[in-house]
């Protein structure tokens, strides 16, 4: 598949969408709810390594972008459930693809890493 050169300028539909999906903690966290609706420390629980900070900050843009819904329930102590909207959940056969070729080419990528590890480690 040959890519038009000016499809990822920086107005185009593609980059917009590809800026929100394609960082790792929000592919992360849509597949995260493909089960359905989580707490906040459920979320975190399944995202290991994302720090709150960053887990709130994608979580906020995934609701500003349509993809995900937040709920607070008005019960003491405050309840706030995250889900998947229709359009996250459209996202799922992406994740589900990608998900699937990193588990086929795993063993690829580390391969190459290795060799461009060693044609290019310092020699002393």
């Amino acid at each position: 598949m040959q890519v038009e050169p000016d499809v990822f300028a920086k107005d185009c539909p593609s980059r917009q969408l590809l800026d929100r999906i394609g960082d790792a903690w929000s592919v992360l966290i849509v597949g995260s709810l493909s089960g359905g609706s989580l707490r906040y420390t459920e979320l975190a629980q399944r995202v290991p390594g994302v720090s709150p900070k960053m887990l709130t900050q994608t979580l906020r843009g995934l609701e500003r972008d349509g993809l995900v819904t937040r709920t607070v329930h008005a019960v003491v102590p405050p309840r706030v459930d995250y889900g998947l909207t229709s359009l996250g959940c459209s996202l799922l056969g992406l994740v589900g693809a990608l998900k699937e070729w990193a588990e086929q080419h795993i063993g690829d990528v580390v391969e190459a890493r290795e060799a461009y590890d060693s044609r290019t480690a310092v020699k002393v």
